[in-house]
């Protein structure tokens, strides 16, 4: 099996040309080729395919086999890896994915891509769609962050079908308070008084299965530095504390903006870089954009890796 390792500012997947590869049994394929000690080492294995409803098709698995629906920066690379390897000329290009159809414009420098702007489309914010158990939260809707008066309101009007806008989310004894958003996966958001210094690798897990969400979490925790930055880590449902969360990044800017701590346009700061997120609140989409990178190719003989 041929593959490229590549990466979105440091969240690595082994990408897999399914136009010439014939992969039989994925998720199996994705536990072995994300093994950091046994494998190629990455987040997961996302293969690329051909569509009859768009250009590509981006499927791909988490590091446990499990199937993800979309990623942000997985699907930036997908878009370097079909143009930098000469399955399209184009620089603008649709992909289908699990959460629907996506639309990137390709930024070429000497040939090869080097920044991709996605539309990741609208955010969910309804609990029953994200999905939430509303039931097995504290606090519902109405207990929106540290912001008040008429600020709050505003941002309220354009989420009044969000039950988890500020909600308050039992975990470990301890009460945080969550705002939930999906863009084509769950996400919750914690602010934290100190986002490096948290303890990541032992409340993540608690979230990831908290029985407030039926389909496990990706987990966002967050630090305000200003009206135009936040920096992020992540705990991501099925692969643990990664360097960057695509989708994550997004959910995070449309919780701020929600909020009332942010502007329209954030700087999100992940372990592994930073993004750029923008949330046309009048077209109600949000835009992703960031950097992708071809790390190297290979190949593995059969049988090697146990599959």
């Amino acid at each position: 099996m041929k593959f490229t390792k590549m990466h979105g500012i440091g969240n690595d997947y082994v990408y897999v040309n399914c136009f010439k590869e014939y992969i039989e049994n994925p998720a199996e394929v994705a536990k072995a080729v994300s093994d950091r000690h046994f494998g190629i080492g990455s987040d997961g294995l996302i293969l690329i395919k051909p569509s009859e409803i768009a250009d590509f098709e981006m499927e791909m698995y988490n590091a446990d086999g499990s199937l993800g629906a979309m990623c942000g920066n997985g699907i930036r690379c997908v878009a370097k890896y079909v143009y930098d390897y000469g399955l399209t000329d184009q620089e603008h290009i649709s992909v289908a994915t699990g959460s629907g159809i996506k639309y990137l414009d390709l930024t070429v420098k000497d040939g090869k891509v080097a920044l991709v702007r996605v539309d990741m489309g609208a955010p969910v914010l309804e609990a029953e769609k994200i999905p939430v158990d509303v039931s097995k939260l504290k606090t519902g809707k109405g207990a929106v962050g540290s912001e008040s008066g008429a600020a709050q309101e505003e941002n309220r009007r354009g989420a009044s079908d969000s039950l988890t806008m500020g909600a308050t989310l039992e975990v470990q004894g301890r009460d945080y308070e969550v705002t939930c958003v999906s863009m084509g996966n769950p996400h919750c958001i914690v602010c934290v008084e100190d986002v490096d210094g948290f303890p990541i690798e032992q409340i993540g897990p608690s979230f990831e299965c908290h029985a407030a969400f039926p389909d496990r979490v990706n987990t966002e925790f967050i630090q305000v530095l200003d009206r135009k930055t936040v920096k992020m880590r992540v705990w991501e449902r099925g692969s643990g504390e990664t360097w960057a969360c695509g989708t994550g990044a997004c959910a995070v800017a449309v919780a701020c903006i929600l909020n009332g701590w942010t502007e329209d346009t954030v700087t999100v700061k992940l372990r592994g870089g930073d993004l750029q997120i923008c949330w046309d609140r009048e077209k109600n989409t949000v835009f992703m954009t960031g950097p992708a990178t071809t790390v190297f190719d290979g190949e593995i003989q059969p049988g090697s890796l146990g599959f």
